[in-house]
């Protein structure tokens, strides 16, 4: 676990679409690959595997146990072991390990629920009303109601003096020009 075993690559993998990425073993005469020339990727050896003691482990360092129902976490050790729930484990039962497993001390490597939508319910958050400033106790005695509604309602925008016409797209404008015949047509 000291240190980090390269990514096996199947030769030309990155060149040809056909070609796969998954491990093969090299086999040809000019392979560079099984020949195992600089500037190419490694080729499994024995001397990449992992320590007896730690092969096949979690990072963590404990041994993973696949569990499918709540009874299978009676045999587990908590110091030694940690538990996986099989993926076809429903959300009922599911809830029931993860309870069972938090009594025990046993850790539980994937304890996410597969609807977490459904699971925490989500707030809803409403708009704020924009707030309305109110004029003083002097301030309203000098005005009026009319110009209080005239400030409120908002101006409407300015229109143009002149309208500009769009242009005709290029298919539109090819069309006027010529007909079947390839002869000027009028512009109505």
């Amino acid at each position: 676990m000291s240190y980090k075993r390269p990514h096996f690559v199947r030769e030309e993998s990155w060149r040809y679409k056909r070609v796969k990425e998954p491990w093969r073993a090299p086999h040809g005469k000019t392979s560079r690959v099984r020949r195992s020339k600089e500037g190419w990727p490694p080729v499994v050896k024995i001397g990449y595997s992992r320590p007896k003691a730690t092969r096949g482990r979690h990072p963590s360092g404990l041994k993973e146990v696949m569990v499918w129902r709540p009874k299978d976490l009676e045999g587990i050790d908590p110091k030694t072991q940690a538990a996986r729930i099989a993926h076809t484990v429903g959300e009922n039962k599911r809830v029931q390990i993860l309870e069972d497993a938090k009594k025990a001390n046993i850790r539980i490597l994937n304890p996410g629920l597969k609807k977490p939508a459904e699971a925490v319910p989500e707030t809803v958050t409403e708009p704020t009303a924009p707030t309305v400033e109110t004029p003083t106790s002097t301030e309203a005695a000098t005005e009026t109601p009319a110009e209080t509604a005239e400030e409120a309602a908002p101006e409407p925008a300015p229109k143009p003096d002149t309208e500009t016409p769009e242009k005709p797209s290029k298919k539109e404008s090819k069309k006027r020009r010529t007909s079947k015949g390839g002869k000027k047509r009028k512009e109505e």
